[in-house]
């Protein structure tokens, strides 16, 4: 019976990875109001187009995603919401943030910003003791030393490589051919890729992070949707343009 249950639990827990993805990227960084998570939470006078070729199935991986956000996603955040205090979500969030600080440190040197990348150093050092491993922001607050938002799909358009095509990935959402390689980088760098833990836990503790992400925006992409005319057009060019952005800031 014992084993039955963990059984049962396991697949709760593998599933509920699946689910919460879909507004889970491992974060680059963040300074609280300012640090930039979603392709439609900024507006740019960038003027960039991509190639859709494959527009049918991103549209169909778009609504999917859609639904799945509403009738998922955002009712498990909302309850997560619900029972734990603000202070205390910001706090986890800026945890996990914290703890990919090698994804933006490694992207900084990749860049040729060394400077940058002592900065990362330091907002590491700093956080994870002083800050109780990154659940406060002494860094920031105390040393004005804020987040180099980099990643690895950034490296790549620093290094002039195009976006390529567009593409919608289930649970993922918006990304191009250059940006899921990248995707793949921040994943190798990433210290919770090489923790000693099973990975259904690996993937818990991935789902709690989206869960805890999600109930901070609620009501963002409600937002975006409620002022387009076509959402999937509108998100694809916001992202596209939030991503060029973010390489030549």
């Amino acid at each position: 019976m014992k084993t039955h249950r963990l059984g049962y639990v396991r697949f709760v827990l593998l599933l509920l990875v699946f689910v919460t993805l879909a507004t889970a990227q491992p974060a680059a960084g963040e300074n609280e109001e300012n640090f930039l998570e979603d392709p439609f939470s900024t507006a740019s006078e960038l003027q960039v187009s991509i190639a859709d070729p494959l527009e049918q199935f991103n549209r169909w991986m778009f609504t999917f995603n859609d639904k799945l956000y509403f009738y998922v996603i955002k009712p498990a955040a909302q309850g997560y919401r619900f029972v734990v205090p603000e202070g205390i979500r910001r706090g986890i969030r800026r945890m996990f943030i914290n703890l990919a600080t090698p994804i933006r440190m490694i992207n900084c040197l990749l860049q040729g910003k060394p400077v940058d990348a002592g900065v990362e150093l330091m907002r590491g050092v700093i956080n994870s003791t002083g800050g109780f491993l990154g659940f406060f922001d002494p860094a920031a607050t105390c040393w004005n030393l804020t987040i180099r938002d980099e990643d690895t799909g950034q490296t790549f358009g620093v290094y002039r490589l195009g976006h390529g095509i567009y593409i919608v990935w289930p649970f993922f959402g918006p990304s191009s051919i250059r940006d899921t390689i990248g995707m793949a980088g921040d994943f190798l760098l990433d210290p919770l890729t090489f923790a000693h833990m099973p990975l259904w836990a690996r993937g818990a503790l991935r789902s709690f992070q989206s869960i805890n992400t999600t109930s901070l925006k609620i009501g963002e992409y409600e937002d975006f949707k409620a002022g387009a005319l076509d959402p999937y057009i509108s998100m694809r060019n916001a992202y596209i343009q939030y991503r060029e952005s973010q390489v030549k800031k």
